[in-house]
């Protein structure tokens, strides 16, 4: 036992590492060690005589996978961590299948198709079953047929020609010997329920089973390991379902909150004292969180000192939120930027602060998505702009012609490709001459024909003196169905909010640049966003302040946190009042909170530009819930007149010199 005290666990984690035989449920809070007990735990079983063959460990990630075994490793030695079974959830029913796969039909050798195969695969049986009256949007249909299995939902949600792909796709998949990567649940399961010498099989090797992230299991990962756990009873899950923000894509939280109704008699200890932050960033996280009805009771507590206040700051708008922020990251040195977060509710309000610090040539990274002026819808637009100033750039013509499909296909593109290489000219030109299509089928002249009088009524508009190129983008945009055909590109409904509101962040900043900039607008603002582009595909910004979405933060922590965006409508989300799901956007909110380690700092505008129109925004009714002692309410606009004090002062002076590599 005295190479466990090396772990310096607290009485509850030590508890919770050296339970007894029986179902274990380990209420692990934010910053409470959970990584910590479970690889204690697992050490521990090891040190009273369990076989480490018979243990399995699952995650939801390869790199969480990895991290816990280079902790065991480190304690148990190479020998003994490779004998357990350290997975994700996929990982292990592959392990399953690939022993069994025959008794489900399938050889052992099966494939795993991937995410673009498995596109390529719905695309082809899609076109063999076409129907005008019921098209179906390939992207759509794959979401939906994963959803289907991953909750084991009923093809009734379905329309009929999604039905009928459904079916097929899988009638293809088996006679491929292939499986895609829900079917590896869906068939694990399977096999368990079905095939008892195959069930008892693998309860007799993994005797010992440890979960991690048991909040975000959804319905099928709970079933399958029902399936493996076997008698008696030596399950042990870790969980918080206050940070349970995964429901839009599956995750089912009741799996934990009725963890005692699947495993009966479990011990339940909740682990509460946390190691990352301050106890006033706790108090008014433990605030907040306890506004939501269906949870597990929890208190976060820390032995750190209680630490510098949070600060509520409201900004006049986003502008001025953005520079605020930016101008202060940037005070506060290069040391301290790699330890620096922005976090957002949308992908769309990294746009506003992307610019801001690079004009202060703050460096900074975005992480859970790619930089606005990277991301797909961003660069559709961007060719919609090019394509209208210069009408010989072929590679933004294509673009357009491609987003949305306007029923032009790759054989005929190419063949008009060949006929502008052919003439030395412009693609545009070939497109806009409507005697070049006399090679096309009568429904592909008509559907060039119908773009090539739009478009060209585009090109005229844009060259008009006191058009407004915003505006007229966004018409036609509107016009040619843009966003409904990225709508149906996407995988949930929240990532089509998110892209859509992207385009609009886009707009709107067009928009403003045009105004600034009467004369050539539009093309000064091509230019700029070029330049941007490219800027952020630079390697130097690799490193430095953290961008990050509330989804893509939750596991991560930052000395200086500045959770943004604070209004009803952004966070809560909007969609969250109509849907049902304001708690999860609570706990949305309580992750960010709980990133913080030293200084937290929340914001929200008083107006916000939304359409080209200011509107008034109304602060998040989450600030209201986590305001108590501990927290500081005031407005950007006062900060900035305030004198400073001698040592902000010097601060100051400090951080510019280090900016300038000047010496004392």
């Amino acid at each position: 036992m005295s190479r466990f005290r090396l772990f310096d666990l607290n009485p509850e984690q030590y508890r919770a590492a050296t339970h007894p035989e029986g179902a274990l449920l380990i209420l692990a809070g934010a910053g409470t060690g959970k990584t910590r007990v479970l690889t204690a735990r697992i050490a521990w079983l090891v040190s009273q005589g369990v076989d480490p063959s018979s243990i399995l460990a699952v995650t939801f990630t390869n790199k969480a996978a990895r991290e816990m075994r280079q902790r065991i490793t480190t304690i148990l030695g190479a020998e003994k961590t490779k004998a357990m079974t350290l997975s994700t959830f996929h990982s292990l029913c592959v392990r399953l299948l690939r022993r069994d796969a025959a008794l489900l039909g399938y050889k052992e050798n099966f494939s795993i198709m991937d995410e673009s195969d498995q596109m390529g695969l719905i695309k082809k049986i899609a076109s063999r079953i076409h129907d005008s009256q019921d098209p179906i949007h390939p992207e759509s249909a794959r979401s939906l047929i994963s959803k289907v299995k991953n909750l084991s939902a009923s093809t009734s949600t379905m329309s009929t020609a999604v039905e009928s792909l459904f079916t097929r796709y899988q009638e293809e998949l088996r006679s491929l010997n292939t499986m895609d990567f829900d079917d590896l649940l869906l068939y694990a399961r399977e096999l368990l329920v079905e095939h008892s010498e195959a069930r008892l099989f693998w309860q007799e090797k993994y005797r010992y089973i440890l979960i991690d992230e048991f909040q975000d299991t959804n319905k099928l990962q709970l079933d399958l390991i029902s399936q493996l756990v076997g008698k008696p009873v030596n399950l042990c899950v870790v969980g918080d379902d206050d940070q349970s923000i995964y429901g839009w894509r599956g995750a089912q939280r009741s799996n934990l909150l009725e963890f005692e109704r699947h495993f009966s008699n479990p011990e339940i200890i909740k682990l509460e004292q946390n190691y990352r932050s301050t106890n006033l960033i706790l108090s008014a996280a433990n605030r907040l969180i306890k506004n939501n009805a269906h949870r597990h009771e929890k208190n976060l507590w820390s032995d750190q000192k209680e630490g510098d206040p949070i600060r509520l700051l409201s900004s006049a708008d986003e502008v001025t939120e953005a520079e605020f922020i930016a101008d202060e990251i940037m005070t506060l040195g290069p040391e301290k930027w790699d330890h620096s977060a922005i976090l957002y509710r949308m992908n769309a309000q990294s746009r506003i602060f992307e610019t801001m610090l690079r004009e202060r040539k703050v460096p900074y990274r975005v992480v859970g998505g790619k930089s606005f002026f990277d991301r797909r819808e961003i660069r559709d637009v961007m060719a919609y702009l090019t394509a209208l100033l210069n009408p010989d750039d072929d590679n933004a013509l294509l673009r357009v012609l491609a987003a949305p499909p306007r029923g032009i296909g790759k054989v005929t593109l190419q063949l008009l490709l060949e006929t502008s290489i052919t003439k030395n000219s412009s693609l545009s030109s070939v497109v806009l001459d409507l005697k070049e299509h006399h090679n096309c089928s009568t429904k592909t002249a008509e559907a060039i024909a119908h773009f090539a009088e739009e478009w060209g009524a585009y090109q005229i508009r844009m060259q008009t003196p006191g058009q407004d190129p915003a505006l007229l983008l966004n018409e036609i945009l509107k016009e040619c169905g843009y966003n409904e055909d990225l709508r149906k590109s996407c995988k949930t409904p929240e990532e089509a909010d998110q892209r859509e509101n992207n385009v609009r962040e886009l707009l709107e900043s067009m928009a403003d640049f045009c105004q600034k900039n009467h004369r050539h607008g539009a093309q000064q603002f091509l230019d700029t966003m070029s330049l941007e582009r490219e800027k952020a595909e630079e390697k130097e910004e690799r490193h430095g302040v953290t961008l990050i979405t509330l989804h893509a933060a939750k596991g991560l922590e930052y000395e200086f946190v500045y959770l943004v965006g604070l209004e009803d409508g952004l966070l809560p989300h909007e969609r969250s009042k109509e849907e049902g799901t304001i708690e999860e956007e609570r706990r949305l909110c309580y992750v960010g909170m709980t990133r913080a380690k030293k200084k937290l700092t929340i914001t929200y505008c008083r107006t916000r530009k939304k359409y080209g129109t200011i509107f008034s925004c109304t602060p998040s009714p989450f600030l209201l819930e986590c305001a108590g002692e501990g927290v500081e309410e005031t407005s950007m606009e006062e900060i900035l007149t305030r004198p400073l004090e001698e040592a902000d002062v010097n601060d100051a002076f400090a951080s510019m010199r280090a900016l300038l590599n000047l010496e004392e």
